[in-house]
């Protein structure tokens, strides 16, 4: 599949925006739901694109919609109605869009992407279960799960898919049949520990399911330790030929008992650009990863 997304990661590299629920919360938004930033859809929609110009403005080239944990289903517990449900799913495109136009005013035109957000099955269960994979569910059950979602952030035309913390490689596969036939690029990136999915399958496994994947212009590694990122995205260069996204988490841990972070940032523009050396070609970043780092990582280093 070509298209003006596929052709500019390719002559990249393009900068990937921060973590949005961490954006969002900055501005003072709770998002202690099972909706996660999603609930601001049908909130506060403004705050959203807000979240987004500020990544936009620190540099980033492309910015993920807030739609990771917007399901039919979960939507469904909150007492929303399928049409809602996708009407939601739709503002998700819209409310990036919206904050790529106002950036480009203010920047010359420059050339902004959006990357609609379908995240996994544990996603919507809220209850950590993407980091563990292997849910219990079929393959085909898993496709049916993906497919209607895929469709409504599809028909919202957003410039590529990013599936994105797949946690294994039967989601990967379900996913893989799920953006067939929808006439929009997708990335796969999946949520790792050391050289293998959070499931525990070697990454050349994972990765070559997507090698000869035509809707799949982009495979990578996403909300994982910085420190585990060379090492994917060689394989993924290695095993597939594609260009290879990667926006691992700061490094911090999360504690739920205390419902703090732990730990500090490891995630350094060095790090980043011995990422690209290996082949990433869209490097950015995921949970804890705000604007001021996002920043340092647009902008070139003053020395080698």
């Amino acid at each position: 599949m070509t298209s003006d997304f596929a052709d500019a990661l390719a002559a990249g590299p393009l900068v990937l925006d921060g973590g949005l629920s961490n954006q969002l919360e900055a501005a003072g938004h709770d998002l202690g739901d099972e909706l996660w930033s999603a609930r601001l859809l049908a909130e506060d929609p403004e705050a959203i694109t807000r979240a987004h110009l500020a990544y936009f403005e620190a540099g980033a080239d492309v910015a993920i919609t807030s739609s990771y944990q917007a399901t039919f289903e979960g939507f469904a517990r909150r007492g929303v109605d399928g049409e809602r449900a996708a009407e939601l799913l739709a503002l998700s495109v819209e409310a990036a869009r919206e904050a790529a136009r106002r950036a480009r005013a203010g920047a010359s035109g420059r050339r902004l992407w959006v990357a609609a957000s379908a995240g996994p099955y544990g996603a919507m269960l809220a209850d950590g279960s993407e980091y563990r994979g292997r849910y219990g569910l079929g393959a085909g059950e898993l496709e049916r799960f993906h497919r209607p979602r895929l469709e409504v952030l599809a028909a919202a035309r957003p410039d590529v898919l990013a599936l994105e913390t797949v946690p294994d490689t039967d989601e990967a596969a379900a996913l893989l049949r799920a953006v067939r036939g929808l006439g929009v690029p997708a990335w796969l990136s999946y949520t790792v520990a050391g050289d293998r999915t959070r499931a525990g399958q070697p990454l050349e496994e994972a990765f070559a399911l997507a090698a000869d994947a035509d809707e799949v212009v982009a495979v990578g590694v996403n909300c994982c330790a910085p420190e585990d990122v060379t090492g994917a995205v060689e394989t993924a260069v290695r095993v597939t030929g594609k260009p290879v996204v990667a926006y691992p988490n700061s490094g911090e841990t999360w504690d739920p008992r205390a419902g703090v972070w732990r730990g500090r940032s490891r995630f350094t523009p060095r790090l980043v650009r011995r990422w690209q050396a290996a082949g990433a070609r869209l490097t950015g970043g995921c949970c804890r990863v705000g604007p001021d780092v996002i920043r340092t990582i647009a902008s070139p280093p003053s020395s080698p």
